[in-house]
């Protein structure tokens, strides 16, 4: 018995670009500037890692050769002017609210921010005390949100995907 609808990539005569891309011609593209520069941009994300507490132990272990993010086409860069993603991983103190705003102000756009873990969310355990930041999108807008104490490097890794997929949802959108 036939599938109804087979899974991309099975169905005889197309390329699997083509069928992702809904091309009508085969191996032909016909695509917008908008969505052309956001497959790029999903495909080399340059982080800038700023681990504050235990979360920035998982987040280190993601970028180990187990995990293997370069396959998501994400590299870890130290300097926030070539950056264009930066994940905030553990607490949030009110002494680092300058220096994340700082060094998020210095990155291109289009940049986004993955909040990583409970702290980083919304203070987490510490959400009482009076030196926490109720969380860093009270400092800078975060585009997503990885939750867990700590969470572990598939949650990372998931919030890396969904972050692919809302810069080509974005690039979609920019080109109507």
């Amino acid at each position: 018995m036939a599938e109804v609808n087979p899974p991309i990539g099975n169905l005889p005569g197309k390329s699997r670009f083509d069928q992702v891309l809904g091309s009508k011609v085969p191996g032909v593209i016909t695509t917008t500037k908008e969505q052309l520069f956001g497959m790029a941009r999903k495909s080399s994300l340059w982080t800038l890692s700023f681990g504050l507490a235990c979360c920035a132990i998982e987040m280190m272990s993601t970028y180990m050769s187990h995990y293997d993010l370069d396959r998501f086409g994400v590299v870890t860069w130290p300097s926030p002017r070539q950056s264009d993603v930066m994940i905030v991983a553990g607490t949030v103190v009110k002494k680092m609210e300058e220096p994340i705003r700082l060094l998020y102000e210095q990155m291109p756009d289009p940049k986004w921010v993955i909040a990583m873990g409970s702290c980083a969310t919304n203070g987490g355990p510490y959400y009482k005390s009076y030196s926490v930041v109720m969380g860093v999108d009270h400092i800078i807008p975060v585009d997503i949100y990885v939750p867990g104490c700590p969470p572990r490097p598939e949650a990372l890794l998931y919030g890396i995907v969904k972050l692919q997929e809302k810069i080509m949802r974005d690039s979609k959108n920019n080109g109507r």
